[in-house]
């Protein structure tokens, strides 16, 4: 069993996966002072103490995906950190984007692209399983993907230098991740890959952006997870079963074999396209299942 939570942090992206291995990952961050910065960073130490293989993966550095890195890398002490090979720089610097910049330029670093391999996100040995992650983009010769790279070098936004990946379980479940990519762009590049048939979509720039229909048939989501963009501002993403985290806050998927339970932090939400199999509220209140795969 895998544990996928997807945090509750305002106009921003945090997620972690506690693996069914002895990997944990973190995805993104945005934490402010206050009242949520702590407990994350403790849930994320506690939960992650077990495991051997701890690493961070950052789709992208604008602030709303780095803000809080400081205080968790320092917390956490990331020896592996993920992130596309770039020089991107910011006219308005801060302590977080200055942490991105010397995790990014240290040997910590690993970059991804389409394809990458690696012990243990996605070769296991004898000693190890693997986390089950796969890069589909980007592909680094692509001549948008350079275009973008070269902007986020001048220090403009850097949303379209998010890769995409996968994480997913031997007849298990299997989700994906775009970052901040953004519709325009996606258009540009839909035609450089296909991408594999998905569970759960976390859809790119919180929901505010839509993949192409040729990216929407490859994967054929079961479950479209939008993320805190204003509601005026989020794709409706017709014709899906989607779920709001404007409105659900935190999400906990429990990936357990062929059945992904859902939970949500917030005990009046409800989604009635899952399926009730009357399970305890161990994450939170229990919302429902999904057969994974289906």
């Amino acid at each position: 069993m895998s544990i996928v939570k997807s945090f509750s942090v305002g106009h921003g992206a945090m997620y972690y996966i506690k693996h069914n291995s002895s990997n944990f990952t973190v995805i993104d961050c945005r934490l402010t002072e206050g009242e949520t910065m702590e407990p994350i960073i403790d849930e994320i130490k506690s939960e992650s103490r077990d495991k051997e293989i701890v690493r961070f993966i950052s789709s992208h550095p604008d602030d709303d995906h780095i803000k809080g890195i400081v205080e968790l890398d320092d917390e956490m002490n990331f020896l592996n950190f993920y992130c596309v090979d770039n020089s991107a720089t910011k006219e308005d610097w801060t302590d977080a984007f200055g942490r991105y910049c010397e995790l990014r330029d240290s040997s910590k670093a690993f970059n991804v692209y389409r394809g990458c391999k690696r012990k243990w996100m996605n070769k296991g040995d004898d000693t190890r399983e693997s986390a089950g992650i796969n890069f589909q983009w980007p592909v680094t010769s692509n001549e948008h993907y350079q275009s973008a790279l070269d902007a986020t070098a001048r220090g403009e936004r850097a949303n379209n230098i998010s890769p995409i990946w996968t994480y997913s379980i031997e007849n298990g479940v299997r989700m994906i991740w775009m970052g901040d990519l953004e519709t325009d762009f996606i258009e540009r590049v839909k035609d450089e890959l296909v991408l594999p048939e998905v569970d759960i979509l976390f859809a790119p720039h919180h929901g505010r952006d839509t993949p192409p229909q040729k990216w929407l048939d490859e994967m054929d989501p079961q479950l479209v997870i939008l993320g805190e963009a204003d509601e005026e501002q989020l794709d409706p993403y017709t014709g899906l079963n989607k779920m709001r985290q404007g409105r659900s806050r935190d999400l906990t998927f429990e990936c357990d074999g062929t059945k992904t339970h859902v939970y949500a932090s917030e005990d009046t939400y409800s989604a009635n396209f899952l399926r009730a199999e009357g399970r305890p509220n161990y994450y939170g209140k229990y919302i429902g299942t999904l057969d994974t795969p289906r």
